[in-house]
């Protein structure tokens, strides 16, 4: 059980991280070359539409003015209008129905990657350098070497073109209308009680979890193979062989316990990257998520989404973290001390 006092402390710690990623992507977009307020309104604008932009923005007012407000709007979750994307349409609502979809691939690809790469990695440790872990750590090398925008026109070409069995893009057959409760297709389909939805949602998101699974399966089963192997060779792991007790039973009780804290760091650091990842993922797969809005807010310059999505994704990156914290304390009380 995490003591209330860890809890505090790390939650204290949360407010200066969160004020730096704040205050770093201030930086990074506002002192980047270029004038914003021209980016939105084109280049073949107007003066006075170019000026109105500016002025909308707050781009006349004073750098330490601007980067106030910056940090009050970003305090209440207001960061503007889309100029673009959707004119008119608040930032804020346009990423409450789009992080739901991000969220969902990067929780069901987490899930393939801790589903095939721990029992890989136990596996491969306990089978040391036999044909299985050589085989094992051939495959996990070659899932971190393949990168996303190869490994789903490939998926692609397999799965939808040659055998012809899985859709090449989108979350669920158009034939369908799902209402949106959760903004994750496959809970709302189950709470429509509507299975036939279900399986065709099912079918559209398993290349783009396969893709991110493999991705994450690869890191998680290389490092659980080397702290397994760490564990395994300890006194307390021999003293339990010798006491007789069997292999598997010591391995799943002593041993998974203590391998499995260094492995939390790379989930936690895998989901994050996961959301990354969501951007080429969703971009190949033709799924309106988080990094698709990215990419499309960039191509149109639409400055506040570019703004607000970045900083989604750091602060999304920052709690991930601090679940790996109360995680770790949870695995091992003495890490709070």
């Amino acid at each position: 059980m995490v003591s209330k006092r860890f809890v505090a402390k790390r939650l204290l710690l949360l407010g200066p991280v969160l004020f730096g990623v704040t205050t770093v992507v201030f930086a990074i977009l506002h002192l980047s070359p270029g004038d914003p307020a021209v980016a939105i309104a084109g280049e073949r604008a107007s003066p006075e539409f170019v000026d109105q932009v500016r002025s909308d923005l707050g781009l006349n007012d004073p750098l330490w003015q601007q980067y106030v407000r910056f940090l009050r709007d970003t305090a209440t979750l207001d960061f503007g209008q889309s100029y673009k994307i959707q004119r008119g349409t608040a930032v804020s609502q346009i990423l409450a129905d789009r992080l739901p979809i991000t969220i969902e691939l990067a929780i069901l690809g987490q899930i393939a990657g801790l589903l095939f790469g721990l029992p890989l990695g136990i596996l491969s440790a306990v089978k040391q350098d036999t044909l299985t872990d050589h085989f094992t750590r051939v495959g996990a090398l070659a899932g971190v070497s393949i990168p996303i925008y190869w490994s789903g026109p490939l998926l692609i070409l397999l799965f939808a073109q040659y055998f012809g069995v899985l859709p090449t893009s989108g979350r669920i057959s158009s034939s369908y209308f799902v209402e949106s409760h959760t903004g994750l297709i496959l809970v709302d389909t189950l709470l429509e009680g509507n299975f036939a939805a279900f399986k065709s949602a099912a079918r559209h998101l398993l290349m783009p979890v396969l893709v991110l699974g493999i991705y994450s399966m690869a890191f998680i089963s290389r490092m659980m193979r080397s702290s397994m192997l760490e564990v395994i060779r300890q006194d307390y792991m021999r003293t339990a062989r010798a006491k007789g007790q069997g292999a598997k039973i010591t391995i799943m009780k002593h041993g998974l316990r203590n391998a499995f804290i260094p492995v939390i760091t790379i989930i936690g650091i895998q989901f994050g990257s996961l959301l990354g990842g969501s951007v080429l993922t969703e971009t190949v797969f033709e799924i309106n998520g988080i990094g698709t809005l990215l990419v499309t807010a960039i191509e149109q310059t639409d400055y506040p989404v570019v703004q607000a999505t970045v900083l989604v994704f750091a602060f999304m990156y920052t709690l991930v973290n601090l679940f790996v914290d109360f995680t770790y304390s949870i695995l091992d009380p003495r890490i709070e001390q």
